[in-house]
């Protein structure tokens, strides 16, 4: 989902004067399995941590691998920003240095013949055969420089296709959030759900446990054969195999939710949170496309990389056209111990590239094919999206049928298990019913924890769909939330909403 990712940087030739008229994209490093991992924020504890669901997707946005290392990137291609920016503003520089010179005045043509030449009275008789041949000079220069470029639309356009880039990597960025939420919430859910699974498992091991202690009892008294006491025996053995089972899967999820929000994997944690339940209302199809059209943090990625290859393939074309630079320095040169005069260089330079057509040509044509294949990139996720939300959509529907359908199937196996126990307790029938419908009411409850676990991670899937998921997942998954129940906290500088304590 990231390997879409990617950031501004000029050519080396910039900065050499010599654009290429393109931006070479630095592609980040940023692998999707990333988002399962995490920086560690310190040793466990010995106490037990209580973990809502809010505090998790905290600390997975600030551990979390994935947006750790688009962070930096991030850090990184606004930098690279900055060093084009400077391209198109004054370069002002300082500089002094004092030289220590020896000089063969005989070397650079000023010898005994060229003096007499001098006209009569010029040099003084007497100094005529005191000039040495050899003399040394400390020298001293002072200058300030400076270079503006006056005319340049080749550096703007690629300035405004890196400012583009900087967007781009933004809205990747926010869309790794956004992945690392739906993560979060997933991991978390699954726990609450192998946790269900697991309190379920114990409830019918109690069950079997009374039911094999009644039919020890009837058997003992010769009321019925042992062949019941047997059964009760395998299915109490059955369950607490269950029990191991759904234990052992419920520490496996605490460690994975540890994992992807970076507290060490023995660090005992409590989820102080239930699983939630709430209706989702209905939304229409056209306001949910226009929702994700507006909100779809990769829609938004590559809405800034068409308008990048654009301006690059702007930049290509005006490499023919001239480039004006005005340079010049100010400062103070002189000897040691003598007198200094100012000095000054005021310089306009006209670049007319004349003939490099192969290069126009194929920077023309490079330009022109990034820009068709970012726009065939934006068509294709324009529609993506529209099947993303549709089969979000039917997930929805789909798992909150589904929930309605296990509540029922758990109460009427609840009612089932009742009545045979009765009727095993009573003497009226073997514990063979009995079995049966613990064995009906463990498929129906925990085809119930699955139902309510699919619509959960359905509703967040759709939220992800819409873009939306960073700042709304509490309404997704819990309803819309109250004054009392909301807040509002800064994560990275970015509002995450819908904290419900």
């Amino acid at each position: 989902m990231l390997g879409a990712l990617a950031a501004a940087i000029l050519c080396a030739s910039l900065a050499q004067g010599q654009n290429s008229g393109t931006v070479k994209p630095l592609t980040l490093n940023v692998p999707e399995d990333t988002v399962y991992g995490s920086v560690s924020s310190g040793p466990p504890v010995d106490t037990v941590l209580p973990l809502s669901l809010d505090d998790a997707i905290r600390r997975g946005l600030q551990t979390n691998l994935q947006t750790t290392l688009v962070k930096q990137d991030q850090r990184i291609v606004s930098g690279e920003r900055l060093e084009v920016v400077n391209f198109l503003m004054p370069n002002l520089t300082w500089e002094a240095e004092r030289q220590r010179l020896q000089i063969n005045l005989e070397a650079e043509g000023f010898n005994s013949k060229l003096i007499h030449s001098f006209p009569p009275g010029l040099v003084p008789p007497a100094d005529l055969n005191n000039i040495p041949a050899v003399v040394t000079v400390n020298a001293v220069i002072a200058q300030a420089d400076l270079t503006q470029p006056l005319f340049d639309l080749q550096s703007f356009e690629l300035y405004r296709a890196a400012r583009e880039e900087t967007k781009a990597v933004d809205f990747s960025y926010q869309s790794s959030r956004g992945q690392v939420i739906q993560t979060v919430v997933d991991t978390y859910l699954r726990v609450l759900a192998t946790a269900a699974n697991v309190d379920n498992a114990k409830g019918l091991l109690a069950t079997d446990a009374e039911v094999l202690r009644q039919a020890k009892l009837k058997h003992q008294a010769g009321v019925v054969a042992r062949l019941d006491e047997l059964r009760a025996g395998v299915q109490y053995q059955q369950q607490q195999q269950m029990v191991i089972a759904q234990q052992n899967a419920f520490e496996k999820a605490k460690v994975s939710l540890n994992r992807e929000i970076g507290i060490p994997a023995d660090q005992p944690i409590q989820l102080t949170d239930s699983t939630p339940y709430a209706i989702l209302a209905t939304i229409p199809l056209d306001e949910a496309l226009r929702m994700a059209y507006a909100n779809r943090q990769e829609y938004l990625h590559l809405q800034a990389k068409l308008k990048s290859a654009q301006f690059q393939s702007r930049a290509a074309r005006y490499e023919r056209l001239p480039t004006l630079t005005f340079k010049g320095n100010y400062g103070v040169t002189g000897t040691v111990g003598s007198i200094y005069h100012g000095t000054f260089l005021a310089e306009g330079t006209l670049n007319v590239p004349l003939f490099k057509e192969a290069q126009f040509r194929g920077d023309r044509d490079v330009a022109d094919a990034a820009t068709r294949d970012a726009t065939a990139q934006l068509a294709n996720f324009h529609q993506q999206i529209e099947a993303e939300i549709r089969d979000n959509m039917l997930d929805v529907a789909a798992a909150q049928q589904l929930v309605d359908v296990a509540r029922s199937n758990v109460d009427l196996s609840q009612a089932t298990v009742n009545d045979a126990t009765d009727r095993f307790r009573n003497g009226v029938d073997s514990d063979l019913p009995v079995v049966e419908a613990q064995s009906s009411l463990a498929t129906a409850e925990a085809q119930l924890v699955n139902s309510l676990y699919e619509y959960n991670v359905a509703k967040i899937a759709l939220a992800r769909s819409l873009g939306v998921v960073d700042r709304e997942y509490r309404e997704y998954l819990s309803g819309p939330a109250t004054a009392t129940q909301s807040s509002v906290r800064q994560q990275d500088g970015l509002a995450d909403r819908a904290a419900i304590r």
